[in-house]
């Protein structure tokens, strides 16, 4: 296929060069209406870039088809049988691919370290879940994705489960064993659901962990905007074979995505499919080498632990995306949540991810010597001053196992159940209402329908103390717990 193509870009230029009078939404006319003081700061282009799909891009028959020969170049630049581009982000597209693997009521197995949009889907869908427990990592307190035999187990247990969703890589860059999960699912006939939404950038150069498609995933979810070039909410699904319709996840995907698509979200994935294809593996190559290089550095300072290869064997994690930059800063006698606030005072740093242990910086074809430099010297600061920056009440993490909480009930059944608010010392043993998700990385400790123990009370109430964020609890403050009503 001609990847110089770029069919959204190219209605776009036509639109504006045709110089059409528009009559419909959008409301500010491409800018026309817009306030100027608002223009200022994000810019002409945008409005006049925010057209409408159809009677804009193309006309109301789609005669062109400009959307779906973009879906078309993206399918053959990532080894995809089909495509399709969604501008609700890959929280809307993972809830829409699991509505097309499982039904209401049916089973559907899970990896427990997913992020809050998949409990979310799981509670609209009505999805029986079946949890597969992440692979703890005691020592550093981290969870690696589930293993091959993790999955086996969970469909011998459930044979009449209808698929397997599995997360990676992880916010912290672990990876999964695709591959073999994949062997033990299609064993069983079901499919493979892969988000990936860490991932976008995988397909373009060897050398990163492998990519979805290539290990034999029957759908993949991808967020371009995370590590890709695409603007916030860019989303695509990929889709190879015949375990999943290609009809029955469009019709799903409508279901729930919006009938207003952003051409802003659908133009720039076109266009990065294109430089990915074209360049992709010149400006990986060279993110790969800058990420050498900052490891490098961060490497011989005191007190930060650098995830590396080391976690690379059974029993922890399959492979490990070396443009995720995670950093352990416990030795520095810190959180990671106060790494994380301390570098956006005082050095203008925003971190990606941080917890109570690490913080992790992603690297993108995007960054250059100027970004590489800053990082490594707000870090070599960081490690300077810390002495500086107080102590904090220590936040009591959960032992192995700890984490692995009783489902009493089925997640959406709790969440819509009769609930009271009980204070904290009263919430052990109770069925939880509600999602608790620290954030970031927006993981739920606490999902509806599992009962709460005392050892996650103190993990949640002693990680508040020390300024975790748990923006999805009724309670943020976390003195009262949402529960069914006893």
């Amino acid at each position: 296929m001609d990847h110089s193509r770029v069919p959204v870009l190219e209605a776009l230029e036509a639109f504006r060069r045709r110089g059409d009078v528009v009559y419909g939404p959008p409301g500010h006319k491409q800018g026309r209406g817009a306030d100027p003081r608002v223009v200022e700061i994000v810019g002409e282009g945008v409005f006049a870039s925010d057209v409408l799909s159809l009677n804009g891009l193309d006309d109301r028959r789609q005669s062109q088809g400009v959307i779906s020969r973009a879906e078309e170049l993206m399918a053959d630049a990532v080894g995809a049988d089909r495509a399709f581009f969604s501008t609700c982000g890959s929280s809307l597209s993972v809830r829409a691919a699991m509505l097309a693997v499982a039904g209401p009521g049916e089973k559907l197995l899970i990896s427990r370290n997913s992020h809050k949009s998949v409990v979310g889907a799981v509670i609209v869908n009505g999805v029986q879940p079946v949890w597969v427990h992440p692979r703890f990592d005691p020592e550093r307190h981290l969870a690696h994705p589930p293993e091959p035999d993790n999955v086996r187990r969970a469909l011998d247990a459930h044979p009449d489960a209808k698929g397997m969703l599995l997360i990676t890589p992880t916010d912290w860059g672990s990876c999964a064993d695709i591959r073999g999960v994949a062997r033990v699912c299609h064993d069983r006939d079901v499919p493979l659901i892969v988000d990936e939404a860490w991932g976008a950038h995988l397909p373009f150069h060897p050398d990163l962990p492998s990519w979805g498609m290539d290990a034999d995933a029957d759908l993949v979810v991808t967020s371009v905007h995370k590590m890709g070039g695409a603007v916030e909410q860019s989303s695509v699904f990929h889709l190879q074979g015949d375990r999943v319709s290609p009809e029955v996840l469009k019709q799903r995907e409508d279901l729930l995505g919006t009938t207003s698509a952003s051409s802003l979200v659908y133009a720039t994935l076109d266009g990065w499919r294109r430089q990915m294809v074209e360049q992709g593996h010149d400006l990986l190559d060279a993110a790969l080498r800058r990420s050498a290089r900052v490891r490098e550095a961060l490497g011989v300072l005191p007190g930060l632990d650098l995830l590396g290869p080391e976690v690379v064997r059974e029993g922890l994690t399959a492979e490990l995306d070396p443009l995720k930059v995670t950093i352990d800063v416990r030795g520095l006698g810190i959180s990671g949540m106060q790494a994380a606030e301390w570098l956006r005072t005082h050095c203008h740093v925003d971190i990606g991810s941080s917890d109570a242990c690490r913080v992790s910086a992603q690297l993108t074809h995007a960054d250059d010597d100027h970004t590489e430099r800053v990082l490594i010297d707000s870090l070599r600061r960081l490690v300077e001053r810390a002495d500086s920056l107080g102590r904090r009440p220590e936040v009591r993490l959960p032992a192995a196992g700890e984490l692995e909480l009783e489902q009493a009930m089925l997640p959406r059944d709790a969440f819509f159940a009769a609930v009271e608010h009980v204070p904290a010392d009263k919430a052990a043993g109770r069925i939880a209402a509600e999602m608790i998700s620290p954030y970031p990385p927006g993981v739920p400790v606490v999902a509806p329908g599992e009962v709460v123990t005392p050892a996650v009370v103190d993990y949640l109430r002693s990680g508040v103390a020390a300024g975790m964020l748990v923006p999805d609890a009724a309670d943020p403050s976390l003195e009262t717990f949402r529960v069914t009503a006893a």
